[in-house]
């Protein structure tokens, strides 16, 4: 369970967010993402029978500290894979993000947190392909 600005997230697709933490770490290996790199096992994997507390982030400072270095790795690799800028990615994309999480994940259940932490992942979506637009402007002169 995450605690973003001091509540518990139970909603807008935090919840439940399931990590797999207990694992033979000889038979795992993480993959070769800059942000969120996800662990690959190859073998069986255990499960907690009560939730683990995550702090992700007390305030907003610290959240944006992380999103301007995520922002720009997220671009990085979306260069790396050849992804091409369109208009629509910095126009429905945070949109849809924002309607996912607040409205369809039912983020309104989780009060103001609910509402800023679908306004900041809108956000963040758009300035990463806002980087994607200016590394790709970049490679062109």
């Amino acid at each position: 369970m995450a605690n973003f600005l001091g509540k518990w997230i139970k909603h807008s697709g935090w919840y439940p967010g399931r990590v797999v933490r207990l694992f033979n770490k000889n038979k795992a290996h993480f993959s070769n993402n800059d942000v969120h790199e996800e662990l690959i096992v190859e073998g069986e994997t255990g499960s907690l029978k009560n939730h683990l507390e995550h702090y992700t982030d007390p305030d907003i400072e610290h959240y944006f500290k992380k999103f301007n270095s995520y922002t720009s790795l997220a671009a990085e690799e979306l260069v790396r894979t050849g992804k091409r800028f369109k208009i629509t990615d910095i126009l429905l994309r945070p949109l849809f993000i924002f309607i996912k999480m607040y409205v369809l994940k039912r983020g309104f259940l989780d009060g103001v947190q609910g509402f800023i932490l679908a306004v900041f992942s809108s956000a963040y979506v758009f300035t990463k392909y806002c980087k994607l637009w200016e590394l790709k402007n970049k490679i062109k002169k």
